[in-house]
């Protein structure tokens, strides 16, 4: 019978089948953080429990603490500093690997975890954040647990899961000079919704994904988790293969080379269906960013704000009017030429070193609105490094962004460091929701091309609008930053 890549890693990982189309499954690794990590940990320890397979699980500080350089156990998060140390006793309590707020290897869970080769093609990986569905893009069944499913995890190394449905979205064309995986995702999302894949897992693929580096890839799968979906999956080819060889994590000697013949076998056959099948070309994409309150509300630059009228039913009628009341714009109005006073790259959506590129490229020689209050978050320590490495800091220092230590700051507020109330801020992260990026501040979500573009320009803009030629824009393969 012809299977999915979903299905065959489900298969893979299925301990005993609970009926009802539920099983349990069996989680090669678990990766945590301090918000939720330190919860099922102190957990686990007051139960009398242990963590079942220590040396599968990880842990990084990434969504409490601060970004700003000299940063410490204190944070400007009321309460952060007891998160922090929690998660520190609890990794050593438990004896997981800890990247800790100082380490060489610190950063996002989802941007480290490539880096040192913890997800691999064919593995089960959770951690309690919607995200993790980014990991999928090197055909790994990963996705986004609660802290009461991290502690069952780490405990027992076995979840129960309902098996989602599948859908498949394929993306033809060629994607246009100077356009990213942002652009492309946001797009999707604006056509077919924010619940367009609810109660499905995703498999991405078609011509314009294969074309993508990995990277992009995990842009595409990490805002799956913006289309509702289970997760998304892409099939592991040869860069996916070349991105993970030689991490610190991966398989070595022969072990790299009988996993290689197990993740040959990592793609959807032929003949296997999908419960919903997607095809979508994007030969004619523009760049494209948010207007409201949701992924879903993504608009070509170009274009004009909707008018509520345009809803198909009364509800979407009241959301649209609900979500321009709050970003505080009109229908007609078009999205270019909105002025922001605040400008993000960073997450982990935007924060990996082709992102730092792209954006780099754009600001080169230029300098930020004085109106903006522009910020740069690396995704992790060796992006920052690399990026270091090669001068990048120094163009976003000199462009008037202020350059950051990795961490989810301004992309997830818990209560400390916002834009501030009723700003308006050009991101990179992967959510524009209410109070996403502080109390009544309001996001678009864009490219970082477009971000960097926007900071300049004080306003909305194309990076086309201020001489910045599509071809700069198309980064060079990612070496190895470790």
């Amino acid at each position: 019978m012809a299977k999915t890549l979903f299905d065959k890693l489900w298969d893979a990982h299925v301990v005993t089948d609970l009926g009802g189309n539920n099983a349990l499954l069996y989680i090669d690794r678990v990766f945590i953080h301090e918000r939720t990590g330190s919860v099922a940990l102190k957990s686990l320890q007051e139960s009398g429990r242990t963590v079942r397979f220590p040396a599968n699980a990880f842990g990084t500080m990434d969504h409490i603490v601060d970004t700003v350089p000299n940063r410490s156990d204190k944070t400007m998060m009321p309460s952060g500093e007891d998160f922090i140390t929690a998660m520190r006793e609890g990794c050593h309590w438990a004896g997981i690997k800890l990247f800790d707020i100082n380490d060489k290897d610190q950063g996002i869970v989802h941007v480290i975890s490539p880096e040192q080769g913890i997800v691999l093609p064919g593995l089960s990986l959770v951690c309690p954040d919607s995200h993790t569905c980014s990991q999928g893009a090197f055909g790994a069944l990963a996705w986004g647990i609660g802290s009461t499913e991290a502690e069952h995890a780490l405990a027992t190394s076995t979840l129960r899961v309902n098996k989602p449905k599948q859908m498949r979205i394929r993306i033809d064309g060629k994607l246009p000079e100077g356009l990213s995986a942002k652009d492309v995702i946001l797009h999707i999302i604006g056509q077919i919704g924010a619940g367009g894949a609810s109660g499905h897992a995703i498999e991405f693929c078609g011509p314009v994904v294969d074309q993508m580096d990995m990277e992009a890839r995990m842009t595409l799968c990490n805002m799956g988790a913006e289309l509702s979906a289970f997760t998304a999956v892409i099939s592991p080819d040869a860069k996916a293969i070349e991105f993970l060889k030689g991490r610190p994590y991966a398989p070595k000697g022969r072990e790299w080379d009988n996993a290689l013949q197990k993740w040959q076998a990592l793609h959807s056959d032929t003949a296997a269906t999908f419960d919903k099948d997607i095809s979508l070309d994007i030969s004619d994409l523009r760049e494209t960013v948010t207007w409201g309150t949701s992924p879903q509300h993504a608009i070509e630059i170009t274009a004009k704000i909707p008018s509520p009228n345009m809803a198909g039913s009364s509800v979407d009628r009241e959301s649209v009017t609900k979500a321009l009341d709050y970003i505080g714009l009109k229908p007609g109005m078009p999205i270019a030429g909105i002025p922001v006073t605040g400008a993000f790259i960073g997450s982990c959506t935007n924060g990996r070193l082709s992102d730092l590129r792209r954006a780099a490229a754009v600001l080169k020689g230029k300098k930020v609105a004085d109106s903006v209050k522009a910020i740069c978050v690396p995704g992790s320590m060796l992006v920052k490094a690399a990026a270091e490495k090669e001068g990048l800091d120094r163009i976003f220092i000199e462009a008037g962004f202020e350059w950051r230590l990795p961490g989810c700051s301004m992309c997830f507020y818990a209560g400390g460091e916002s834009f501030g109330h009723m700003e308006r801020v050009i991101s990179t992260t992967n959510r524009n929701f209410e109070n996403r990026q502080g109390p009544k501040t309001r996001t678009h979500l864009a490219s970082p091309a477009t971000v960097a573009a926007s900071a300049i320009a004080g306003k909305i803009c194309s990076f086309k609008d201020i001489e910045t030629t599509a071809s700069s824009l198309e980064p060079e393969p990612v070496p190895m930053v470790n």
